[in-house]
């Protein structure tokens, strides 16, 4: 089954130059490392691109990706993979990687094999453009979480990682989130301070703690946990934030912005 694109020609450029021209721009010139898994953020990428691009530019994407995001419209199963086919960009067709993905589902009840969640997602389709552009011969693994408390996250977490064990290859985990949604900007940065530190941490649950505690409008906190849990699992130990921003530093409105953060975990 094939994925069409939904979001290209409003989130990024819909025309192959174009989108091309836009990722030159965003994708700066930095040293290349290795990583286990990134975070990054989903928005239009006149806000947001800047932040995505400073992470993407900085880690070497191996053959397979697992993308876990939020399922922003409710759609489909709790945790939903796509199984099978391929994910159309403006730059030419991601496959998915079967066997990783048939692997995932058959690994843990908590995973469904199921298009519905994803048909209408936009937030791991906006790392498509970027993943292309650092390695064509990519192929993905795409999941959407709807609901996961912290147990969930954690055994989610472990299946991902243990699936990723059991392959060869090299694998790179992203998880795709946006920071504090339609706060003042001085809030929005106090608040994604708080979540970010818990990333830093490589605390999953404390990054579900305070994101509930404190009001944190972070979409993919629980991507976030996913990935940090599945990423220890692999022996993960450090994470660095490479860039933050807000909406507000484009728009020149500070009195509503969404907070970005990309960062690295290895």
């Amino acid at each position: 089954m094939t994925r069409k694109p939904i979001v290209a020609g409003k989130f990024y450029p819909g025309e192959k130059a174009a989108l091309r021209a836009a990722l030159e721009k965003h994708l700066s010139h930095s040293p290349v490392e290795d990583a286990t898994a990134i975070i990054a953020p989903h928005a239009g990428y006149m806000y947001s691109g800047d932040v995505a691009g400073s992470v993407y530019a900085r880690v070497r994407v191996p053959e397979r990706v697992f993308l876990i995001g939020p399922n922003h419209t409710g759609l489909g199963k709790r945790v939903s993979v796509w199984r099978e086919g391929e994910w159309e960009t403006p730059l030419g067709s991601l496959m998915v990687d079967e066997e990783a993905a048939s692997r995932l589902t058959g690994g843990s009840k908590l995973f469904s094999a199921d298009t519905e969640a994803h048909l209408f997602e936009h937030s791991l389709e906006v790392q498509l453009p970027f993943i292309l552009a650092r390695n064509q011969k990519a192929r993905i693994v795409p999941i959407t979480v709807l609901r996961a408390d912290e147990k969930d996250c954690l055994e989610i977490g472990k299946s991902i990682a243990g699936t990723i064990s059991g392959l060869e290859g090299g694998s790179l985990i992203i998880a795709s989130t946006d920071m504090s949604h339609y706060e003042e900007d001085g809030i929005a940065r106090q608040k994604d301070r708080l979540a970010i530190e818990r990333i830093l941490a490589l605390d999953a649950a404390g990054l579900l703690q305070v994101t509930s505690e404190e009001y944190i409008s972070m979409c993919g906190a629980v991507p976030a946990a996913i990935a940090m849990a599945a990423a220890k699992e692999l022996g993960a130990t450090k994470a660095g934030l490479v860039k933050y921003a807000t909406s507000g530093e484009v728009s020149g409105d500070l009195r509503q912005v969404v907070g970005y953060a990309g960062i690295i975990i290895s």
